[in-house]
């Protein structure tokens, strides 16, 4: 080989060299490549395994790289795992989001029945036809779903507060099922003689397993809240954050993300606005201060 072919390979080389080095470098900065990881609780869904499996197939087709759902039982455990960076996004309540701002940023919120709001919803056994009101319920057994959930907890707590109740000493016992669900189970099957439920779980269930919610009756229905969000980590990279935001907001543009919706029984994603989620800041501040 003539020395100027062998020092214009060299160069082409170096040159091919500095491109993928470069080309790497871009992608790690990026952190593409290396995988989603999203938070899921129990208290939302629950006993959904194979559903998720669908939902990570499809979140990873999408993307174009690997996605995995990171399930704990509580909603503190995936906050607490958010706002650490263990985790891209999550899938948590307004409560928490309120609370672990400006650590995590909202995604994306979901659309039921149109719109990103949703209720909380006060139940009784379907046998107690007597119960008309939270006050109704003193001395009794109540449940609530998780001490991070804003329907499952926070709701009941402030409706009380705002009475000038003290929550702690106006049930006769409480306990926590840390899934929705099991809190219906509950009060269905006569452990708790009230509870506090997400009115879109409620109404789910109503229409998947109406032989639970029959055995319940909604007493009250709060006003309406920002429906629990998707947030991601503040350490989220942006291109990163804007790619599976767009891809969850395009669930509902493709066949496969609408059936999956249709399961999930919501209409799709909005990239919503943190105004959403200032009736709930209004009862953190009065529960931190009943707390005091």
């Amino acid at each position: 080989m003539t020395r100027p072919r062998a020092a214009w390979y060299r160069a082409l080389f170096r040159l091919l060299l500095a491109a993928m080095l470069l080309s790497l470098s871009q992608a790690q900065a990026g952190g593409e490549g290396k995988g989603f990881k999203v938070g899921l609780t129990a208290v939302f869904l629950d006993n959904q395994t194979s559903f998720i499996r669908q939902w990570e197939k499809y979140l990873a087709r999408r993307l174009g790289e690997p996605f995995e759902f990171v399930q704990r039982q509580s909603y503190r455990e995936i906050t607490q795992m958010l706002a650490k960076g263990q985790l891209d996004a999550a899938w948590i309540c307004g409560f928490p989001y309120v609370r672990y701002r400006p650590r995590i940023r909202l995604l994306a919120v979901p659309l039921y029945h149109g719109e990103p709001l949703y209720q909380s919803y006060l139940i009784v056994p379907a046998s107690d036809h007597v119960t008309r009101d939270i006050e109704d319920l003193r001395g009794r057994v109540f449940a609530y779903s998780d001490p991070d959930s804003n329907s499952g907890f926070l709701v009941p707590q402030v409706e009380l507060l705002r009475r000038g109740i003290e929550p702690a000493r106006f049930f006769g016992k409480t306990f926590f099922t840390w899934s929705h669900r099991d809190v219906v189970v509950a009060v269905a099957d006569g452990v708790a003689q009230g509870g506090a439920v997400d009115g879109y779980v409620w109404d789910t269930l109503s229409q998947t397993h109406p032989q639970l919610t029959n055995r319940t009756r909604v007493v009250a229905r709060s006003r309406r809240y920002g429906f629990p969000p998707f947030a991601a980590s503040a350490t989220l990279d942006q291109r990163r954050f804007e790619r599976l935001q767009q891809v969850l907001l395009g669930m509902s543009d493709d066949a496969e993300g609408r059936r999956l919706l249709q399961k999930l029984n919501l209409d799709g994603f909005t990239s919503g606005d943190d105004s959403l989620f200032d009736g709930i800041r209004e009862e953190v501040a009065l529960f931190e201060r009943g707390k005091r």
